[in-house]
This record gives structure tokens, sequence and C-alpha cells, in this order.
């Protein structure tokens, strides 16, 4: 249902807070605050995550399969690299506050946090964003086929990704994380995922 319909209906939602509706809780220090159709109504090609992060932590490698991401920095500093698939070579963006970096659909991207107090909106156009993370594709893609595919020593390959959590989303700097467990309202038929199922955070 468009969002001029959903309007038009008794039970449209033009006001959310934000501050409750928790992704992803690392630590008070480095969490994530979604918003889109689930939590508002009315939203349409639209929808943000609010992004708090302190120096050294890093929003994982992975890409949006339905959405084009602008990420705008409100405090702090972060890096941006952003797989150019036609290139083949890492683009490095370092934003300040004011400044944005427009990552296209389904390319591959993390974030490496600068500064302490960083604060980031990602704005996507779409209701509900999609998410493969890199963590889900080291830890549930078979050894034997990473070890078939690239001569890789099945063994090696299981003792390297055996300390990977699934849906890390924010790694390094100590990585101990508490999960929200209450927000995971995004599930699709055939096996995708909007931003990972129960039992992880979305």
């Amino acid at each position: 249902m468009t969002s001029e319909r959903v309007a038009a209906t008794s039970d449209a939602q033009f006001f959310f807070d934000l501050n409750k509706s928790p992704l992803f809780i690392k630590n008070p220090q480095n969490l994530i605050n979604v918003a889109g159709q689930k939590q508002l109504n009315n939203l349409d090609n639209v929808s943000l995550l609010d992004i708090f992060l302190s120096r050294g932590n890093i929003i994982e490698p992975h890409y949006h399969q339905n959405a084009t991401e602008l990420i705008y920095c409100i405090s702090g500093s972060v890096t941006v690299s952003i797989l150019n698939p036609l290139s083949k070579q890492i683009m490095n963006f370092t934003l300040t506050p004011g400044q944005i970096v427009n990552i296209p659909q389904g390319w591959w991207h993390y974030i490496v946090t600068l500064q302490d107090h960083t604060h980031l909106l990602a704005i996507f156009d779409a209701p509900n964003p999609e998410v493969i993370l890199g963590s889900d594709i080291l830890k549930f893609t078979p050894a034997s086929i990473i070890a078939q595919t690239y001569g890789v020593d099945e063994n090696l390959w299981k003792q390297a990704v055996t300390p990977i959590k699934p849906s890390t989303f924010i790694g390094s700097r100590n990585s101990s994380r508490t999960f929200n467990h209450t927000f995971h309202p995004y599930q699709l038929s055939s096996g995708t995922h909007i931003f990972p199922p129960h039992p992880y955070p979305w």
C-alpha cells in the first residue's frame, strides 16, 4: 500500500520516536536505531538508520540488494569505503559533519569510525532495506565450498572463521555486544532477510 493510501486510512501513523526503535545495540556508545514502514506505516520508498559509534568501531562489510544508501555525518568522523564493482577498486571517503556519501544499490561497503561520539544517518530509497552481511557470508558458506572454489585448506578455513559471530553489524574495538531481541520484524519468504531475522536483532 502506498503512503498516500495509508494516509487516507484511520490507522495512518504520522509520528514515531526513533529513540524507542533499537535495531542493534553493541553497548551504550555503539548502537543503531531504525525507522521504516514497519515503524511508521505511511512511509513509502524511504527509511533510515540512526547510528551512534565510538572510535575504532566498524560497521561490518555488507551490501543492500534493494536500496541505495545515503550516509550523512551529523557529528564525529568516519571513513566510508566502497568497492567499485566496475573498477574493482576500493574508494575511501572520510566524512565530517555536514558531509554525505552515496552508495549505489548492491555495492559492497563498510564504515570505520575515526572519532568518539560519532553520529550518522543512513537514508534508504526503500521502505525496509534488505542487507547481506559479510559475517553471515563467512559464517554460513560451507567450508567445503570455500575449499573447493578457492583452493583453501578446509580445516584452516574452519579455524579462521570460528571467532566470527553471525550478524556482527558493529565490530572491532572490544567486540563484546548485546542484542535487543524485541525488534526483528523483517523477514521475507524464500530465505531473504531484511536486516536479519530472529535470533538476530533486526
